[in-house]
């Protein structure tokens, strides 16, 4: 066992750093006041092939791993959650899928373009009366002829507007439960496709949440992912891909606001010395050190253990709850170092705990990941 990250690892960290350093972190604030969709930047990230980091090079992609790509994430979250999250949904939700499942045409026509950048993909999970509870999706699809008929609503949806695809699920079989959940591709531009107002959030403002209606849209039959009745257990598959990623974000903003927080402490000071210095500060930097490093730990086995291809369904689920949790508490405290600055707009801790507290709800609230894991232990229901 050794905890060292390869050589294409290192270098993926540094090219990442580098960029998000130069082009995502000088424009953060900006994104964040105005709601603003940072496209240059996603139109930059294409160009270094960061788009479809972890999918085959066959299908336009860089042919990285699983911890290669929760490196990247990290990377952008340190500067900019908004830019982050749209990053991650791209290739966690909107693209994966397709790889996961998707015939060789779907990925020929739908993978190869998302993980060139050309556009992002969007995943439509939520509905107004499903969050937690997926199964309980009222979204329809019928197979008329050729073609798919969806009909129904997704909430929360993230890049929808921006996004080439959308996969959506949808029940096929009513009288089947669970096991009559289908997952489609709905092109951009399909008739009967709309979305509704860019939702405005406490956070994360730059990343574009919509509702998404489909009102008799029509796809191809051959647009329906993977096997018919299979979509709850397709979904459940992205979803620990998907903790991951949102386990790797929640470290990229807790490492921004512990950085933030150890400058200021070093230059800050008060009763003659910096406040680095008195204990009570002291012992919040020393936890936010712990937190970051263990949450760190656990997200990357998580991202090892999928690219073994061993089974990482209940680690990504402590990745995901242990990461996120930790992340919020790192981005209250380094508020509390900065003291009434860390309050203000000016700096950039407030926006970071903001961004941070959709990550104990989004992928899998704490409440919902806690049964998962205790299920997983226990055996029991």
């Amino acid at each position: 066992m050794h905890f060292d990250l390869t050589r294409e690892q290192e270098l993926i960290r540094q090219t990442v750093r580098e960029f998000a350093e130069k082009e995502i972190a000088p424009r953060a604030r900006h994104v964040d006041e105005t709601g603003e969709f940072p496209a240059e930047t996603f139109a930059k990230m294409a160009k270094l092939g960061l788009m479809g980091l972890p999918f085959p090079e066959e299908y336009g992609g860089a042919g990285a791993d699983t911890v290669s790509a929760s490196i990247a994430v990290e990377e952008v979250a340190r500067v900019c959650g908004s830019t982050a999250l749209a990053y991650a949904a791209h290739m966690g939700l909107g693209s994966a899928p397709i790889a996961m499942f998707g015939t060789e045409q779907q990925k020929r026509t739908f993978l190869v373009p998302a993980a060139r950048g050309e556009y992002l993909g969007a995943f439509g999970l939520t509905e107004p009366h499903a969050g937690s509870d997926a199964g309980a999706t009222r979204t329809t699809a019928v197979l008329e002829g050729d073609e798919w008929v969806i009909n129904g609503q997704k909430m929360w949806i993230t890049n929808a507007p921006m996004a080439g695809h959308i996969i959506v699920t949808a029940v096929t079989d009513r009288d089947r439960g669970k096991k009559g959940i289908s997952a489609l591709i709905v092109p951009r531009g399909t008739p009967g496709l709309s979305f509704g107002k860019h939702e405005p959030k406490m956070g994360l403002r730059g990343s574009v949440s919509t509702a998404v209606m489909l009102e008799n849209v029509r796809v191809p039959k051959e647009n329906l992912l993977g096997d018919r009745g299979h979509g709850f257990v397709q979904f459940l598959r992205v979803l620990d891909g998907g903790r991951i990623s949102i386990g790797a974000m929640s470290v990229g903003l807790a490492q921004g606001a512990f950085e933030a927080a150890v400058r200021y402490a070093r230059e800050r000071e008060a009763f003659g010395k910096p406040i680095g210095s008195h204990q009570s500060v002291a012992n919040m930097i020393a936890d936010m050190e712990v937190g970051i490093t263990t949450a760190r730990l656990s997200v990357y086995k998580a991202a090892w253990l999928k690219d073994q291809g061993r089974h990482f369904h209940r680690e990504a689920a402590v990745a995901k709850l242990y990461a996120s949790e930790v992340s919020e508490r790192v981005c209250r405290d380094a508020i509390q170092v900065f003291g009434g600055y860390g309050y203000s707009q000016e700096f950039p801790v407030e926006r970071m705990y903001r961004d941070t507290r959709l990550l104990t709800i989004g992928e899998g609230t704490s409440e919902i990941l806690r049964g998962v894991i205790a299920h997983g232990v226990l055996g029991l229901r």
